[in-house]
């Protein structure tokens, strides 16, 4: 099965910290969303957890990488819609998306098996 096919919206919950600690309004965004826009890069494939923020996507032939720490994520600056993460490498934009998904019943498809009228 493909990473894709695997994903399933991965963030912070409730056993991701101890009691009292609140999660940072960056790592809340991370929690609904299911499609990142990082240094104007689309990427599917990002895990949010309890370590950081991992994120994978193909620019051209070349993969890139970015991993972010916990401290790194809740040092991050909301500039509009937009977070500005910075690491060892610089600055980073991140945009946090919600990808459309097609409804998976088929009830408005007319049945392409049947022989058609003629």
């Amino acid at each position: 099965m493909s990473r894709w096919a695997a994903k399933q919206p991965q963030g912070y919950n409730a056993n991701s910290f101890q009691i009292g600690t609140p999660m940072s309004p960056l790592a809340t965004a991370l929690q609904s969303c299911d499609m990142l826009l990082i240094d104007g890069l689309h990427a599917f494939d990002f895990t949010s957890d309890e370590s950081g923020l991992t994120i994978e996507c193909m620019d051209g032939r070349q993969l890139r990488r970015w991993t972010f720490t916990p401290e790194q994520i809740t040092a991050a600056i909301a500039v509009g819609d937009e977070w500005q993460l910075d690491d060892a490498d610089g600055a980073h934009r991140l945009v946090c998306m919600s990808a459309f998904r097609a409804p998976d019943d088929d009830e408005d498809e007319s049945d392409l098996d049947e022989p058609a009228d003629r």
